[in-house]
């Protein structure tokens, strides 16, 4: 059931993600978290500093109460779950850029001020790393 992957900064993708709170799939069958993954890899080209963030598939992170949602992760820091997102452009840059801010914090913590506007109001759930808790 669980499969290795490289260690390192990450976006996780629930890639069986619905496409909106009342659609499951666009007009050609596709989900709204496989076509958020392909945004966010398109997003990459050209783009090193976003380039620096895995993009990891992963059918459903049972946050099935929204839509469109990822797990952004980073050896040693809180993660942080996110969702309701509408898959395309914007929000793939918004994800991939509060990702390279979130791994280049020392625990995970991005400062407010920094956020992305398209990840405001997007917050599921934080987990804390392996082996500690947060205060």
């Amino acid at each position: 059931m669980l499969r290795a992957v490289e260690p390192g900064p990450a976006v996780v993708v629930c890639s069986t993600c619905r496409l909106a709170a009342d659609r499951r799939e666009d007009e050609s069958g596709q989900r709204g978290g496989a076509l958020l993954a392909r945004a966010m890899r398109e997003a990459q080209i050209g783009e090193p500093e976003l380039a620096g963030v895995a993009i990891q598939e992963m059918p459903c992170l049972f946050a099935c109460q929204r839509h469109c949602a990822v797990h952004v992760r980073a050896p040693g820091r809180i993660g942080y779950v996110l969702g309701d997102f509408t898959p395309g452009d914007a929000a793939a840059r918004a994800i991939l850029e509060y990702a390279v801010r979130h791994a280049a914090s020392a625990e995970g913590v991005v400062p407010y001020a920094e956020w992305p506007e398209g990840v405001k109001g997007r917050f599921i759930t934080r987990t804390p790393p392996e082996g500690f808790l947060c205060e």
